[in-house]
């Protein structure tokens, strides 16, 4: 079973004014944290809402220049036995690379491994009948002599650059 797992960070950046200046700065560190050895692994801004109100609020909080980001870290991890075990291996390699940076799991979506396959035999399946369809127009469609121009000559500008 493969499963895509999303684990949020809790990313720590210094000397920030604004909650956009705080993600772009989180993002950036976070992938120079993973790169290259986890370069699969997606960064998104994560999403907060107050815990009394429910409204929607800024993926940083800024106290005195400082500000801590949530992150989401999206990986898809393959053969694995069950959801628990998909979430484990996520937060091992994702928290080996992020040293001191608190991880917490919020989703994990079993990936259907069969739709995949029936969807890239159907791609594959559209390309050889785009491509059977485009060569046979090409083949019966022009005939090797009526190719060049009205005199039948296959260059026509090749005339004029032996006269030169």
């Amino acid at each position: 079973m493969n499963c895509r797992v999303v684990v949020e960070a809790a990313v720590p950046v210094y000397d920030v004014e604004t909650p956009d200046e705080a993600v772009r700065i989180a993002i950036s560190k976070t992938g120079e944290m993973l790169n290259p050895d986890l370069n699969y692994v997606e960064i998104n801004m994560g999403q907060r809402s107050c815990p009394h109100c429910g409204e929607e609020q800024e993926p940083a909080f800024i106290a005195a220049d400082e500000s801590l980001v949530a992150l989401e870290l999206e990986m898809t991890v393959f053969n694995v036995e069950r959801e628990e075990h998909a979430a484990r291996i996520a937060r091992k390699e994702i928290g080996q690379r992020l040293e001191n940076i608190p991880l917490d799991v919020l989703e994990i979506e079993p990936i259907d491994e069969e739709s995949d396959e029936d969807e890239t035999e159907d791609a594959e399946a559209e390309t050889e009948t785009e491509t059977e369809t485009t060569m046979d127009e090409i083949t019966s469609d022009t005939d090797i002599g009526e190719r060049g121009g009205e005199d039948g000559e296959v260059l026509p500008e090749f005339e004029e650059l032996i006269d030169e």
